[in-house]
């Protein structure tokens, strides 16, 4: 044990689980610290005013992008969150005392970089840790040391990783690379693109079919930038994940490596028809010009939200924590006109935009006599089962593998900044996993990434000490027999997960100070995730939404006021949280959800995705 981390450790153990912050007085306005800090009351608390121009339901980072935009154009804006802490999903929590946890989504990529320039989020604070090498998978084998393999963006190193299990894939890799990379820079403007309404194709005057075939515009662009190649790369959208690899590569180590990315965070199984496009996602990602990317941010995830909260303050937004809202206030014409909050407290505004999930905002928030039923139907038949328990822990020493052992001093290896692939010897192993879930069985040996902040970001613990991020899947939503995630089955799940870590790294169970266990169901309590949902489009994986034509909910918005508004939303709300809510606040293109509520802009779109981290 680190002699730093030996007085903390002593004190907090014995059965030690969650320990939370204290809570601010109910409605606190928040003055926001430096990045990582809690926030603090302000000395001069601005009260919340009965009417503003538009206001936000939720302060997760997507809701808080489009407040800085709102309140930059010029429009009044306050953003209304239910909970102690800003952020939504993207937060950063003291879960135990001295140990600062991502909570929910723990990496960054995803952020648009014009989000970066625009809300000038550097000069409010925000710092990323890049992670090079940014991939380890130790694996459990009969030989000694076990062999691993160690990704990087050195393509040398690389090579010769994967040579140690095969030549014939160290020299297709950089090929893959390629591939892949090519197909990211022609799909990149789609992210910046409304989705095209397959729905409205074709429908009304001979002018608004002109129209809108020209949303077609950006998709036909990407078409032509594929060129030739264009059914291998629609193959990769489609077809399930454990195909495309088969195609470029013959070791399981490797094959299962990348595999993860294209079904972690989804019911999926290797095996899945349209699990190549959650892949996909995971490479789109851009970290300081480096594509593909992901990083840890200093302070964690917290940080982030609160750059964008400062970016949001800075320009004269109102942000309030622990004001809940109870429903969209809703005129006789069935026009939103602004919030009604749990206390009693009705703001109105002249437009309402939701940060809360779909099913939140459609079916608590908004009386369903106010929707069309086959809406409401779309709404209730999102899929939005999650496979991912999420787990916190503390820990008095960084964990030392069997197939990298520590240093002596015990200071962070490059191996430690990676994401770390536990139960991931081969693609069978994650389709046995998932098999169990959708049994409604945990899974046995449970598909696990183990990450570490503190290896880059020391200050998130005590010295010596660390906090470890533990994504791990399948667990399903509801266990089989209706059985409830009660805390018996939490701690027998998480007993299952470090029994997994303790085969890679012996001692890891007994540098354990404290855990925060989080089912499915913790993540729909606490952060409003429908099924403890992390990426809600890829419930459904038979096709990405630009192109799959039953696409829920995948509708146009005229905001009918003096101030064009438009939208954009392309970003899932957790794991890799990602920032990438884009409010443009200039005429043009509309995107968002259409029912009779003609001024409620939804955010949380259920048809595209990109995380992070997240953030996510």
């Amino acid at each position: 044990m680190a002699g730093g981390c030996g007085a903390v450790a002593a004190g907090l153990r014995g059965g030690l689980r969650r320990v939370r912050w204290s809570r601010r007085p109910q409605g606190s306005y928040l003055s926001l610290g430096p990045p990582g800090a809690r926030p603090a009351h302000a000395a001069a608390p601005a009260r919340l005013q009965l009417e503003y121009d538009a206001v936000v339901i939720g302060a997760g980072h997507n809701g808080l992008v489009a407040a800085a935009y709102l309140q930059q154009a010029g429009l009044r804006t306050a953003v209304l969150e239910k909970r102690h802490v800003l952020g939504g999903a993207a937060v950063t929590e003291e879960i135990v005392p001295g140990f600062k946890f991502s909570r929910a989504s723990y990496l960054l990529s995803l952020l648009r970089p014009q989000i970066y320039a625009d809300l000038e989020l550097q000069r409010h604070g925000l710092r990323v840790f890049p992670r090079d090498p940014y991939s380890f998978t130790p694996l459990l084998e009969d030989r000694s040391p076990p062999r691993s393999l160690l990704l990087g963006h050195d393509m040398a190193q690389t090579q010769q990783q994967i040579a140690q299990f095969s030549q014939k894939d160290a020299q297709a890799y950089p090929e893959y690379e390629a591939f892949m990379g090519h197909m990211v820079l022609a799909l990149d403007p789609l992210l910046d693109a409304p989705p095209v309404d397959t729905a409205v194709l074709g429908k009304g005057s001979l002018l608004q079919q002109l129209r809108n075939l020209r949303t077609l515009k950006p998709l036909l662009q990407a078409g032509l930038a594929l060129g030739r190649q264009l059914p291998r790369y629609y193959e990769v959208l489609t077809a399930p994940i454990s195909k495309i690899l088969d195609h470029w590569f013959e070791s399981e180590p490797l094959k299962a490596t990348l595999a993860t990315d294209a079904v972690i965070g989804a019911m999926a199984s290797p095996h899945t028809p349209g699990s190549g496009y959650v892949l996909l996602h995971h490479v789109m990602g851009e970290l300081e010009g480096r594509r593909g990317a992901w990083g840890y941010v200093a302070g964690g995830m917290g940080a982030l939200s609160q750059a964008i909260a400062q970016a949001a303050t800075a320009r004269g937004a109102h942000i309030f924590a622990e004001k809940a809202v109870c429903h969209v206030l809703l005129g006789s014409d069935g026009e939103a006109q602004g919030v009604a909050l749990q206390d009693g407290t009705e703001v109105r505004s002249k437009l309402v935009l939701s940060n809360a999930s779909p099913q939140i905002t459609f079916l608590d928030l908004i009386p369903q006599e106010k929707l069309p039923k086959d809406f409401v139907q779309r709404i209730r038949q999102l899929d939005t089962r999650s496979p991912v328990t999420k787990i916190n822990v503390a820990v008095d020493r960084l964990p030392s593998f069997l197939a990298a052992p520590n240093a002596r001093d015990g200071q962070p290896l490059p191996h430690h900044q990676c994401s770390i692939h536990l139960n991931c010897e081969g693609t069978q192993l994650l389709h046995q996993a998932f098999t169990e879930a959708a049994h409604g069985h945990p899974s046995s040996r449970p598909m696990i990434e183990l990450c570490i902040p503190s290896a880059l970001d020391p200050g998130l613990a005590p010295p010596g000490c660390h906090v470890v991020s533990l994504f791990t899947q399948y667990t399903p939503s509801v266990l089989a027999g209706g059985q409830s995630w009660d805390e018996q089955a939490r701690n027998a799940y998480a007993d299952r997960v470090f029994d997994c870590i303790e085969d890679y790294a012996p001692g890891f169970k007994a540098s354990v100070i404290g855990r925060d266990i989080l089912t499915p169901p913790d993540l729909e309590r606490i952060f409003g995730l429908p099924g403890g949902v992390e990426h809600l489009p890829w419930r459904d994986v038979s096709g990405p939404a630009v192109l799959h034509p039953a696409s829920p909910i995948l509708l146009w918005l005229p905001v009918p006021s003096s101030w064009p508004v438009p939208v954009w939303k392309w970003s899932p709300p957790w794991r890799r949280s990602d920032g990438s809510s884009r409010t443009q606040c200039r005429p043009g293109g509309y995107q968002g959800f259409q029912a009779s509520l003609t001024r409620l802009v939804k955010l949380t779109s259920p048809t595209q995705g990109c995380d992070s981290s997240m953030p996510y």
